[in-house]
């Protein structure tokens, strides 16, 4: 089964054909993603696929390892669903002198199940 590491929002994550993630708010064509969009990852920084060829050495399968990016290589994915994560709440406080600030954070992610993965 062939799978890829590909690089967005400052992150990176293992993936194969089929698989769901949970990644960094995406923009398609300038706008927010939409469920249903297809989009396309192009920093690709490895592709392996186990199954095509064994060598010598025992050692099974081709793998392509990116300087940083592989050239040519693309996962394109489906996005499922836009949204907010769980609150966090950030409280600080100074003692002795009635200072606190209490603020909630929500960060926004883009769900998406990677549909192909080409070399």
């Amino acid at each position: 089964m062939t799978f890829a590491v590909i690089k967005t929002g400052g992150k990176q994550y293992k993936v194969a054909e089929g698989d769901t993630l949970v990644v960094e708010k995406l923009e398609h064509e300038g706008l927010p993603a939409q469920a249903g969009d297809s989009v396309t990852f192009d920093d690709v920084l490895l592709v392996a696929n186990p199954e095509k060829s064994q060598d010598d050495l025992g050692a099974s399968g081709e793998i392509k390892v990116g300087k940083p990016f592989v050239t040519g290589a693309k996962v394109t994915a489906k996005v499922l669903e836009e949204g907010k994560g769980k609150k966090k709440m950030v409280f600080r406080y100074k003692a002795k002198t009635r200072q606190h600030k209490k603020k909630g954070h929500r960060q926004p992610f883009t769900k998406v199940q990677i549909t192909k993965i080409s070399a």
